[in-house]
């Protein structure tokens, strides 16, 4: 697999993506109906998952796509894939609240090697490059790259963390586990900007005790890997791994590695 070429092309959908979503979320209305689990599912939603779906096929017509979106897709296996939330954080983008992003990641032998993380409404983009190493790169983004910044987690004061937490899904237990820590200060974010801002030192731990799928966790867990921080099963502290029945994750720790991880 040709990397630099992959890179590229998750950039390039990542962004035509995010021009199309901000499209519908400047729209004076949009339809927002629920999927058979319940999850919100708007055309922003499907219209992304077209641009990429079709993009990645084109560009690379062996590799499988598990896509949110395409149920039949969640009943297919491979020791590599590509995995894609077009619209992850679709209530935040229903209420308007701008924490949404696009996410595309290469999965090989059970870890999210190669990811990008595009953030439109907030006009950031964070992605691996062809060596794995993970950068932000500031805009306007245009088919040119612009200037990239290197990605590295913090050197984290264990009396004193910063911690990032669900902006939707934050619940008694997260606070509880939370409490555990010597915080210093806690911020909440949407989506899988939480797994870039420890990414990019402004945040040491994200804990999440909750139900989430490796879609929604892959892009922003390959960024986090390319800037030297870790993810972790909540229960045993073992890394975590893709490619697992029906594509559903345990509760698990993002955290810069410095951080001295508490037990459950």
């Amino acid at each position: 697999m040709v990397y630099q070429n992959m890179i590229e092309v998750f950039r390039k959908l990542a962004l035509e993506a995010g021009e199309k979503i901000m499209e519908i979320y400047r729209s004076d209305d949009f339809e927002v109906r629920a999927k058979s689990d319940d999850s919100p599912v708007t055309a922003a939603d499907e219209a992304a998952d077209a641009i990429i779906s079709a993009g990645l096929r084109e560009a690379f017509p062996d590799v499988l796509i598990v896509t949110e979106e395409q149920a039949a897709t969640h009943e297919q296996t491979d020791s590599s894939f590509f995995i894609v939330d077009p619209l992850d954080g679709t209530k935040e983008f229903v209420n308007r609240r701008g924490d949404f992003t696009v996410n595309i990641a290469f999965v090989k032998d059970g870890l999210p090697v190669r990811g990008v993380v595009y953030a439109p409404a907030r006009e950031r983009l964070f992605y691996t490059l062809a060596d794995g190493s993970s950068v932000e790169e500031q805009g306007p983004f245009t088919e040119a790259r612009g200037t990239l910044t290197p990605l590295r987690v913090a050197e984290p004061d264990n009396t004193a963390l910063m911690v990032v937490a669900s902006k939707s899904h934050r619940d008694q237990s997260t606070d509880d586990y939370i409490g555990k820590y010597a915080v210093k200060d806690s911020k909440s974010a949407g989506s899988s900007l939480k797994f870039c801002l420890v990414a990019s030192g402004e945040a040491d731990l994200y804990p999440r005790l909750g139900r989430t799928m490796e879609w929604d966790t892959a892009a922003g867990h390959a960024v986090l890997l390319g800037a030297g921080g870790q993810v972790v099963r909540f229960d045993d502290h073992t890394p975590l791994i893709y490619g697992k029945a029906a594509y559903a994750n345990p509760f698990f720790i993002a955290h810069a590695p410095g951080v001295e991880l508490k037990e459950a």
